[in-house]
This record gives C-alpha cells, structure tokens and sequence, in this order.
C-alpha cells in the first residue's frame, strides 16, 4: 500500500487500460497558471476566515510563484498558514470550498495545451495521474473535473470530521511525489520507463527521472537548462514566453493590487 504521507483518489478509471503504462501531471504552473492553494486562501479570504494582511501575504507569495518559479521557503510559509487557518474547518466545508474554487478561480487558469495532453494520454487508453502538494480534496475536485484517474495530493490530519491543524505525514512535495508514484506504480504494475511525467519545476526532477518520458512544462530557468542539457521535450504555453512573462508580472501585481483594494473596501464598507 502507499505510504501515509500522501493519498490516492481514484476518480475516472481508464476507458481501455494501457497496461503497464501511465502520465503524472504536476498541477500549479504545469496545468494550470499560477498555484492552486493561493486560490483557495482567497475564497477562504473572501469568506472572513482571516485578514486581509494575511491575504496579502498570500497575494505576495503568489506573485513570486507566477513570476519566478517555485521556491521552497514561500511553500512551507503556504503550507504552514494554510494548516493553521484550516484548524478547525469541517471536511465537508472544504470539499464545498473546492468545488467554488474551481469553477471560480481554476477553471479559467488551466491550461489548454496541458489540457489537451492529458487527454490524449485518456485517449489511447493510459491512466492520468495528478500529483500536487495541493490538499487532496482540491486537487481531487481537478482530476474530476477534468475526467481524470485520479489525485495524490496532500493530506490534512482529521479528527471528528474537522481538521486540526497538522498534516498526515509531509506535504507531496519534491522527492515525496517520486515516493508517491513509485507506490501507485507498485499497486498498478505500471512499468515506470513505459511512463510519462510532466512539471514546471526543477524541485520535481526526482519524479521526472523515475519515469521513461519526462516532460518539462513552462519550465524554471533551472529545468529548462536541465531539460535541454538531457534532451528532454519542452512545452511552454506562454505565448510570446519573454514579453508574456513581462506583462505577466504587471498583470498579477495589478491584480494582486485590485484585489487587496477590494477587500479593504469590503471590510471597511458597513462602517461608512
């Protein structure tokens, strides 16, 4: 069985199984723009389940992801805000919040190209995996959206329905993710050199060399270099990748801006 730090949602078996193969699909930057978690905070956000300083924390963190690539202080500065803010939150609440999140916020921000991959793995019969540090009950509600196999994701620790606070295991991260679909393989029987993987980032290079086919997807600076000195595909969906990234920055300050103004408005709209 996988091991505890992770679970794995089956959501949509395979048409005509592939057998022996399969495609791993990191989810922020790599299927859809930006992280989901942050989408999240937002709707809890707008909910009054914490402070508009603590949004724009989360806003912040946000804009440096889109614009620089991932770094692993700002996700355990995520994860850790994001344990303690859920402390206390139902479960069903959040499955709630999942599905508003993504008809709201994600479903505008996947990517077609990443899109339309997935769904020729589902095509010929292969079975499509999302694995994400993302909570697994958001990143369960994707993989069904989107008519996928399955989620591995995150897992927060429940206790009489409610969360506490604290993970089961570790966040699905970096050389976690590798674990994770090393167990999912084992389950399965899928031959991992017959597999794919695909992410943006050069933190899951220990899930892209485990498998036959890896794929780098709106690449960091650090895969891209990686990818190319390993002559491996290369998809970016960022039109005009330079001047995209440029006004890609302006536009999620902008929107980081609006979006602080409007909640300050909001809070401080009944006391005019």
């Amino acid at each position: 069985m996988p091991e505890e730090k992770y679970v794995a949602v089956v959501t949509q078996p395979a048409a005509v199984p592939q057998t022996g193969e399969a495609a791993f699909f990191d989810v922020d930057n790599t299927l859809m723009k930006g992280a989901s978690l942050f989408h999240v905070a937002r709707k809890m956000h707008q909910r009054g389940t914490f402070t508009l300083t603590q949004a724009a924390g989360f806003a912040w963190k946000q804009f440096k992801f889109v614009t620089r690539g991932e770094n692993m202080d700002d996700v355990h500065a995520v994860r850790d805000s994001a344990l303690n803010l859920a402390a206390g939150i139902t479960v069903e609440d959040v499955k709630a919040l999942g599905e508003e999140v993504y008809d709201e916020m994600i479903a505008s921000r996947i990517w077609p190209g990443a899109k339309a991959l997935a769904e020729q793995h589902l095509r010929v019969g292969r079975r499509v995996w999302l694995v994400t540090a993302t909570p697994i009950e958001v990143a369960t509600v994707i993989s069904t959206r989107l008519g996928l196999t399955g989620a591995l994701g995150t897992v927060g620790e429940v206790a009489d329905g409610m969360y506490t606070g604290r993970l089961v295991g570790d966040i699905l991260h970096g050389s976690a993710k590798a674990v994770a679909v090393q167990g999912i393989a084992d389950i399965e029987g899928l031959d991992l050199k017959r597999c794919w993987a695909y992410s943006d980032s050069y933190n899951d290079i220990p899930l892209l060399t485990l498998v036959g086919h890896p794929v780098a997807i709106n690449p960091d600076a650090r895969l891209r270099r990686h990818a190319r000195d390993n002559n491996w595909p290369v998809y970016d969906f960022r039109s005009g990748r330079r001047a995209a990234t440029l006004g890609l920055k302006f536009a999620t300050a902008g929107g980081a801006v609006y979006g602080l103004w409007r909640g300050f408005s909001r809070i401080r709209g009944p006391r005019i």
